[in-house]
């Protein structure tokens, strides 16, 4: 019988990011080693399944496009989202081995913002922000607040948000919210400009 631990509690009062929250449709690039199929022992249709969803390959890396819940094919696209992957490979690559969340909005995702272009913004801002410099093609959530974790500070930053419009699209005043990444307990938590109070499937 497996003994199952109590896990530590981590502090509350420890330091938190709070970065806008964009309303987009949620996209993952994820790089690999090769050879990819090689590495299943796998059928021939599974292997011709892997090899489709390779959007782009070179030196041995390979580069795979997600969304939420499945990876993407150029037939079985989520916005386009896998094309543009595709045609910006040899820049992604920059990214590094590793999956890179983030979220791809814009022209005709959600809220639109107002663009005439799609945009992919990754979600690791103390890594893209602080440390390494991202492919071109690449945005980065904007940091509201960084310091410690403070309810009073955290509601300030998203009536700020809401009076002032959004960060990542400058003059479009309908911005979705913030994400809030307490980086003690490394959890994420979501807090919306407008009903808030409300589960998602009652708005």
């Amino acid at each position: 019988m497996e003994f199952i631990k109590f896990n530590k509690i981590p502090r509350l009062n420890r330091e938190c990011i709070v970065t806008e929250k964009i309303d987009g449709t949620n996209a993952q690039v994820y790089v690999e080693h090769g050879p990819i199929v090689q590495n299943y022992v796998v059928g021939p249709e599974a292997a011709d399944l892997i090899s489709a969803r390779i959007l782009f390959e070179n030196d041995g890396l390979y580069i795979f496009a997600g969304s939420r819940k499945r990876y993407l094919t150029i037939e079985t696209d989520n916005f386009g989202f896998a094309r543009w992957v595709k045609d910006n490979g040899e820049e992604l690559l920059k990214l590094g081995p590793g999956r890179h969340f983030g979220e791809w909005w814009g022209q005709g995702i959600q809220r639109n913002y107002g663009l005439t272009e799609k945009r992919f913004s990754l979600f690791n801002v103390h890594k893209w922000s602080c440390f390494y410099s991202r492919p071109e093609c690449c945005h980065v959530v904007p940091v509201l607040y960084r310091g410690e974790f403070d309810t009073d500070l955290i509601n300030h930053q998203v009536k700020h948000l809401f009076s002032n419009g959004s960060i990542a699209a400058p003059g479009f005043m309908n911005p979705e919210g913030i994400i809030v990444f307490h980086t003690a307990g490394g959890n994420l938590f979501k807090v919306t400009c407008e009903n808030d109070e409300k589960h998602k499937g009652e708005i």
